[in-house]
């Protein structure tokens, strides 16, 4: 039986909800150094995430005259919840996570669309034009994007037997060359959660040159506050999910990293998780440099062309694969 004051500790604390809100702000800096620093600027100093979350938080909050009142006010805490629990189902220490569930994979995935419904949620009440524009992009891109990034992940679930990211994670451990096998998902993987995210090149909804502040326009204070939180706490869970999902090979079991007769893994496999994180907040930050914006026909057009094709290869290849390793 769990010991109450343990889970709440877990929940509260590490790896829960301090743990995974002071490392999206770490994780939103580094993207912001690494974007910084590529085009040759400066860029912010690390507490600066944390200054720009309070300062939103003390500005007014202004709700629009013909507004959906409970649709606007509320529907950020339905996206911030969403985005919060993920983090019990992903391994951080271990190939085991705290509360692994047979099918949190689909779970996950589930709660990760949550924050772009709640951003068309969010321009359809707001009554404005631009934010109504906006929110259409969101969810037009959602068909885009969200089949490649779902048949990919898909992908490692079959070959591990399980639609759990611990079975995941610990098939990928004892078969490191799994990983080679999930490669070309791990490419498109990056790709869609690019897109999920909404950065560039598919910030397509939140476009400041063609619809002001697209989905977002209207917000302010608290509620905009909340939203830039949950786009950091996505980009976390996202990252970690790849992470568990397509780099599980990169962890220890237990008890097999002893020194003066302490057992070191769980920290080691911290370790491993917060360099396969930041390592992929990387990549995501060089993609975010390297490309303009997409118009969203032209990004429709590159999801189904050759991200969802690039999905049902990698499929084909690990039910080959799983044929030739059973056989």
């Amino acid at each position: 039986m769990i010991d109450p004051a343990e889970a709440a500790i877990y929940l509260l604390i590490f790896p829960g909800f301090a743990f995974l809100l002071l490392y999206a702000l770490f994780c939103e800096w580094v993207d912001r150094i690494v974007y910084a620093r590529l085009q040759n600027r400066a860029g912010p100093p690390v507490f600066q995430p944390l200054a720009d979350l309070l300062k939103l938080l003390s500005k007014e909050d202004i709700i629009p005259k013909y507004a959906d009142r409970v649709l606007f006010q509320y529907t950020p805490l339905i996206a911030f919840a969403a985005v919060m629990v993920p983090i019990m189902n992903i391994p951080i220490w271990g190939t085991k996570a705290l509360y692994p569930l047979q099918g949190d994979l689909i779970l996950t995935l589930y709660l990760l669309s949550i924050p772009t419904l709640a951003l068309f949620v969010i321009g359809w009440s707001s009554t404005s034009l631009y934010s109504t524009v906006g929110a259409f992009r969101a969810a037009t891109m959602l068909f885009g994007y969200e089949v490649p990034l779902v048949l990919t992940c898909l992908s490692a679930g079959i070959l591990s037997g399980s639609w759990c990211i611990s079975d995941i994670t610990s098939y990928l451990a004892s078969h490191p060359s799994g990983m080679l096998v999930l490669a070309p998902g791990f490419i498109i993987a990056l790709i869609a959660l690019e897109a999920k995210l909404e950065r560039p090149p598919f910030d397509i909804s939140l476009a400041e040159t063609e619809i002001v502040g697209g989905t977002l326009t209207e917000y302010s204070g608290k509620k905009l506050a909340v939203m830039h939180l949950v786009a950091d706490l996505a980009m976390v869970i996202g990252v970690s999910l790849v992470a568990a999902v397509f780099l599980g090979g990169l962890m220890v079991g237990s008890g097999t990293f002893i020194i003066a007769g302490t057992d070191l893994t769980p920290f080691l496999n911290f370790s491993l998780y917060i360099a396969k994180t930041l390592g992929i907040v990387f990549l995501l930050a060089v993609i975010r440099t390297l490309f303009a914006r997409l118009r969203i026909d032209q990004m429709l057009d590159f999801s189904w062309k050759y991200l969802a094709v690039g999905g049902i290869f990698q499929l084909f290849l690990v039910i080959l694969y799983a044929g030739m390793y059973q056989g």
